[in-house]
């Protein structure tokens, strides 16, 4: 009795060590399709986000609104890079790099930009375009707010049905670091 329950209790041991390295093999080796959609979906993402940043430069003097622009071009441009390197060696499509929402919405990557939470229509970029001043900080701020609560969306699908790990890291970088920016974004309308 004493032998059978060592013999079983040896196999179970073994199987389990066995899942756990086949698991961490597949997990850091083999990407599934959550993990090209958050990279093929938070690519033109992003990339709305830093033009509607690029747009602070020459319509604001808010010093404030303005560090945050510069941060978000910083943070998200190394992001897309990322993202990028992952779908080429991946061999999948990298969203093809277009300046203006009516580029991007003829892309077909899985899935149209209308269907990204916190993407901003044409009319809304053509809005905050148009505007300048404190009309531009407030739509600025409101818009980013929107932008960033849908790429939290976005990374928050990630973290559950990713499988590469520095895709999942990723995804709990954007959700952490635009957290943060939403409540400086909220201090700032408050102000």
């Amino acid at each position: 009795m004493h032998t059978k329950l060592l013999a079983t209790a040896v196999a179970a041991a073994a199987l389990i060590g066995l899942s756990a390295c086949s698991g961490s093999d597949t997990s850091s080796a083999a990407f599934n399709s959550a993990d090209v959609t958050f990279a093929q979906d938070m690519i033109p993402h992003h990339r709305q986000a830093t033009e509607m940043a690029q747009l602070a430069a020459e319509r604001t003097r808010n010093t404030d609104v303005l560090g945050l622009a510069d941060h978000v071009i910083a943070a998200q441009q190394p992001e897309i890079d990322t993202m990028s390197g992952w779908l080429t060696s991946w061999d999948k499509e990298v969203p093809a790099d277009s300046s203006g929402m009516g580029e991007m919405e003829g892309m077909d990557h899985g899935s149209s930009s209308s269907d990204m939470p916190g993407m901003m229509s044409e009319e809304d970029m053509s809005s905050l375009e148009a505007a300048s001043g404190a009309a531009f900080d407030r739509q600025f701020l409101t818009m980013m707010i929107d932008h960033h609560e849908g790429a939290i969306e976005m990374a928050s699908q990630e973290e559950v049905d990713g499988r590469i790990d520095q895709a999942v890291e990723l995804a709990e970088k954007i959700q952490a670091d635009q957290t943060a920016e939403i409540s400086t974004m909220q201090r700032l309308l408050s102000s």
